[in-house]
């Protein structure tokens, strides 16, 4: 049976700053009074456990009413010979056990002790002991309430003593009587420093995420156990506060969190799982406040290896909190912002509109500055108001493929489906097959992935919108554009403002708008020329203070497939120096695939900017390719491990040589095709010598006439590449090759083919991946097998 007792809403609780005897400390300091007084508590609890059970019954029968015939109202039975207060000290090896005697009577109703315990003669031992716990708080309680200054905490003291008390005349379990229950308010403090945590930090490297979630537990700790301040306190701190909404927390903090710490027969809440947004809100400025002066005046009791952590990173944590505490909009501390599957915070996709995917393009070209974020070349601007079809749906990437498509010819080498569902069944991490969105912990993030996750919870959003002549204007869409204005002018200072502002409201430009908070942070303004199919890019910024967090790669993505969407598949623009390499991280390159017919006439050319394109391919979805390359790297990495497994085996030495087996086809080696070793291809062998030669000789001119070919022509000096030959110990040439071929030494397709590859892994095995030298390796390469191809030697 359980007992209630209704506590005013508003009545303070137990554990007041400064007031609970020996258990709460002062205002905003830890809990360590607390903790105590639970220690001494528990001590007295176990004690009083191992004591004999009539000793527990004399105990339980001072808070047991009298059963007797006649109807006894006695409601407790009192010694006739009750103990001194206090009592005198005595030593503890002489402390010797008093007799319990049933029929003592009562001091009151002269009723013996065993009229008062009839009740408990067939308890259990469990039962009585669980009893006896609540005697304890009821007298830990009534010395509280006595000791209590503060009339707000010294009601809730008393409530929750009269509530002890009747549970155990009435052996009932305790429940707070209140017009709510816990929690109080979703989310929970818990779960919104989980979100803010993954919010902000889920695109840093493991090691530093684990510092932030080290912090967010050691945060979340503090309000566990910190002492909130009573009504009267804060009233004469914060006059202007909303006291009565914080009475009522604070009762509700008492009730559930404080005073249960060291009273455990009533039901204990951790604060940071009951209490939201609102308690936070009041106490957050003074804790952040108390717990860094203490961290300074304590910093010389630090370990080291905590110092860093508690006196750098700490309050940096606590200001970026802060900011999301107090935001009015923070998405931290909206329902809809779950906890995923995986365990890491997930938000769910909020119906938020979908990024823009639509672009257009303009005939007026400048060069694009990236200022700091992002510049890209001036261009004008295809105004329109919010597009509609930006807000249609993304392009899915599991669109049926027209017939054309699925009857593509298969590519040697390709790896069955059936072994790709099976590797993608044993893969243990579901993390790592889905998207960066709950794989948090990711050393190698993409440069969008943090973008991408706030574009999903309806951080921030893309809208592509120009200005039109043709409709009403929409006062959001200007301001938009107003703001787009301001971006590029500040981001791109060389710039005129007028020529910004001019294509910015220009109605034959657009642009890709990124809004954050309803306020404009970045955009790509672009200029579309559908009958010549490309489009040209004229600006790109992001604003200074929202760089580096994968805006400007995220952009760029959603144009991608905008213009994809209308059929237009290649992009241009003039770039110049700071930009460069901008868009080269975004694809583009100086290598133009747009005819040059196509263009002039079109877009102007600019001194000292350099023209660079990128072509699309429509079967990419751009702004999700960074997971899908993540989850062929996982497949292919699980391929390797079971490749590995194979390789590794070990097979029985040959024994048919013993047996005067002279020569047996490689093939037939156990493990060797387990290796990954394949036959050479099966291409036509030419048998005539002389054909052989014309073929080889035709190859290697047109080797040596490539433009890739100059590092290769002649043997390396020891002068020009130091410590070349201690590298490379088969060195080779097409010099070398062109005297071999002479004197007839390739009298196999297969050493002709073998030396030249070997040009190629030299240089390689050299050569840094940037090198010139390493590009031209591998473009000749390629050139090489085409032709190899071409006349036969290898199948196609």
């Amino acid at each position: 049976m359980a007992e209630s007792a209704a506590v005013a809403q508003g009545s303070p609780a137990v554990g007041a700053a400064g007031s609970a005897p020996a258990a709460p400390g002062v205002a905003g300091a830890e809990g360590s009074g607390a903790a105590v007084g639970a220690a001494r508590i528990a001590v007295k609890k176990a004690q009083l456990r191992a004591s004999p059970r009539l000793k527990k019954l004399e105990k339980l029968g001072v808070y047991s009413s009298c059963k007797a015939e006649g109807g006894c109202k006695c409601n407790g039975w009192k010694s006739q010979n009750p103990p001194p207060t206090p009592p005198p000290p005595t030593p503890p090896r002489a402390e010797q056990p008093i007799a319990v005697n049933l029929l003592e009577p009562c001091r009151s109703c002269s009723h013996p002790l065993g009229d008062h315990v009839t009740h408990l003669e067939n308890v259990s031992e469990e039962e009585m002991n669980r009893l006896l716990g609540i005697v304890l708080d009821v007298e830990y309680l009534y010395t509280c309430v006595h000791k209590e200054e503060d009339a707000d905490t010294k009601q809730v003291y008393f409530s929750l003593f009269k509530l002890l008390r009747k549970c155990i005349l009435q052996m009932g379990r305790p429940v707070v009587e209140a017009t709510e229950s816990p929690p109080f308010e979703k989310p929970s403090i818990e779960q919104g420093v989980n979100n803010f945590v993954q919010y902000k930090f889920s695109h840093l490297p493991s090691k530093e995420r684990q510092t932030i979630m080290e912090l967010a537990k050691m945060f979340l700790n503090q309000i566990n156990y910190w002492q909130l301040e009573t009504p009267s306190q804060r009233r004469q701190r914060v006059p202007t506060d909303d006291v009565a909404g914080y009475k009522i927390n604070y009762t509700r903090w008492l009730c559930y969190c404080n005073v249960p710490q060291f009273c455990n027969s009533l039901p204990r809440y951790e604060a940071t799982q009951i209490f939201g947004r609102t308690l936070l809100r009041s106490v957050f400025t003074v804790m952040r406040k108390q717990l860094l002066e203490q961290a300074r005046q304590e910093k010389d009791k630090l370990p080291p290896e905590k110092r860093t952590l508690i006196l750098t990173h700490f309050p940096k944590f606590l200001s970026m909190l802060e900011e999301e505490v107090y935001s009015p909009s923070s998405p931290i501390w909206n329902e809809e912002f779950m906890v995923g599957s995986s365990g890491g915070q997930i938000p769910r996709v909020i119906s938020t509109p979908q990024v823009a995917r639509a672009l257009s393009y303009n005939n007026s070209s400048s060069p694009v500055e990236l200022a700091g974020g992002g510049g890209v070349s001036p261009a004008r601007k295809t105004a329109s108001v919010l597009d509609p079809s930006l807000s249609g749906e993304k392009r899915k990437c599991s669109e049926p493929l027209s017939h054309e498509d699925t009857k593509k010819a298969k590519v040697i080498g390709d790896i069955p489906m059936e072994l790709i569902n099976e590797v993608m069944s044993t893969i243990t991490d579901p993390t790592a097959l889905l998207g960066p969105e709950t794989s948090l912990l990711s050393a190698h993030s993409a440069r969008d992935e943090a973008a991408r996750l706030e574009e999903r919870r309806g951080v921030i959003e893309f809208h592509v919108i120009g200005n039109s002549l043709n409709q009403k204007p929409n006062k959001k869409i200007l301001m938009w554009l107003v703001g787009l204005q301001n971006v590029f002018s500040h981001q791109l200072p060389r710039m005129p403002k007028e020529y910004i502002t001019r294509l910015v409201f220009d109605p034959k430009h657009k642009t890709l708008s990124l809004i954050k908070d309803g306020r404009v942070i970045g955009g790509i303004c672009f200029r579309m020329f559908p009958s010549q199919g490309f489009t040209e890019i004229v600006f790109c910024a992001v604003t200074s203070n929202e760089q580096v967090k994968g805006y400007g790669t995220h952009l760029m993505n959603h144009l991608k497939e905008y213009h994809i969407k209308h059929d237009i598949l290649n992009f241009l623009t003039y770039a110049d120096e700071y930009a460069i390499g901008y868009f080269k991280k975004q694809g583009f390159s100086k290598d133009i695939k747009v005819p040059k017919a196509k263009y002039v006439g079109y877009i102007k050319d600019y001194e000292g900017a350099t023209l660079m394109g990128c072509e699309l391919n429509p079967s990419i979805p751009y702004t999700e390719f960074s997971v899908i390359i993540k989850k062929q790297k996982e497949i292919i990495k699980k391929l390797i491990e079971r490749k590995q497994a194979q390789i590794r085996k070990v097979y029985p030495g040959l024994s048919c040589f013993k047996e005067g087996v002279r020569q047996i086809p490689i093939e037939s080696i156990p493990g060797i095709r387990e290796t990954g070793w394949k036959p050479m291809g099966k291409g036509r062998e030419v048998k005539d010598p002389d054909q052989l030669y014309s073929t080889l000789k035709t190859i290697l001119q047109q080797v040596k006439s490539h433009q890739n070919a100059w590092p290769f022509m002649e043997p390396v000096k020891k002068n020009e590449a130091p410590g070349y030959y201690q590298v490379i110990r088969f060195p080779m040439d097409l010099k070398t090759m062109s005297e071999r071929l002479k004197s007839r030494y390739y009298t196999t397709r297969k050493l002709f083919m073998a030396d030249m590859q070997r040009i190629f892994t030299n240089c390689r095995e050299y050569n840094a991946p940037e090198s010139e030298y390493y590009k031209c390796a591998n473009l000749l390469e390629k050139f090489f097998y085409s032709k190899i191809k071409e006349a036969g030697l290898i199948d196609k």
